[in-house]
C-alpha cells in the first residue's frame, strides 16, 4: 500500500500539469492535496469497512440466519403441533368410541345378568311352590291316613261297645279294612 502512496505522490506533479493544461489551475486546486485526501479517504474507508461495516454486516447476516432458522423452526413446530392436535383428536375420538362400546357392553351384561337373576328367582319360586304343594299334599295324605286310622279305631270301639263283646285281632282287622274301604270310596 505504501508503494501506491509513493506512486500517487509522483503522479501528483503530472496531475498538476494536467490541471494547468485544462485550465483548472486558477481555482487553487493542488493535486498533491487531492491525492493525499484521496489516500486518507481510502485509509478511512478501509478502516470503517473492516472495523465497522464488515462486522455489522456479518452480525446482521448472522441475525438474519437466526431469524430464518427461528421461522423455519416455528414452521416445523406448527406442523408438529397440527399433527399432534390431529393425533390427540383421533385418540380422543377412539377413546370415546371405546368408552361407548364398554358402556354398551356393560348395559348388555347388566341386562343379561338381570334376566338370569330373574329366571333363577322364577325357577326357585316355582321350585318352592312345587315343594310346598308336594309337602301340603303329603301332609294332607298323612292327615287323611291318621283320620282313617282314628275313624277305624272309633268304629271298632263303637262296634265293640255296641256288641258288648271283645273282638279278636282277626275280627278287628276285618272291621278296620271294611271301614277303610268305605272311607276310601267315600
Amino acid at each position: 500500500m505504501m508503494t501506491n502512496l509513493v506512486l500517487a505522490a509522483a503522479d501528483a506533479e503530472a496531475a498538476q500539469g494536467m490541471l494547468e493544461k485544462f485550465g483548472l489551475g486558477d481555482f487553487g486546486i493542488e493535486p498533491k492535496y487531492i491525492v493525499l485526501q484521496l489516500i486518507g479517504f481510502l485509509i478511512f474507508f478501509g478502516v470503517v469497512y473492516f472495523k465497522l461495516i464488515k462486522p455489522v454486516t456479518g452480525a446482521m447476516e448472522e441475525r438474519q440466519a437466526k431469524i430464518d432458522s427461528g421461522i423455519k423452526h416455528a414452521d416445523e413446530m406448527k406442523v408438529k403441533l397440527d399433527a399432534a392436535a390431529e393425533e390427540s383428536a383421533a385418540i380422543v375420538k377412539n377413546a370415546q368410541g371405546e368408552a361407548s362400546k364398554i358402556i354398551d357392553e356393560a348395559r348388555v351384561s347388566a341386562k343379561a345378568f338381570l334376566e338370569k337373576q330373574t329366571q333363577e328367582a322364577t325357577v326357585k319360586a316355582q321350585d318352592l311352590i312345587t315343594k310346598a304343594q308336594h309337602s301340603t299334599e303329603l301332609e294332607h295324605r298323612k292327615m287323611i291316613a291318621e283320620a282313617r286310622g282314628e275313624i277305624a279305631r272309633l268304629v271298632v270301639d263303637t262296634t265293640r261297645q255296641v256288641l258288648a263283646k271283645e273282638l279278636t285281632d282277626e275280627e278287628r282287622a276285618r272291621y278296620n279294612d271294611a271301614a277303610a274301604k268305605q272311607l276310601t270310596v267315600a
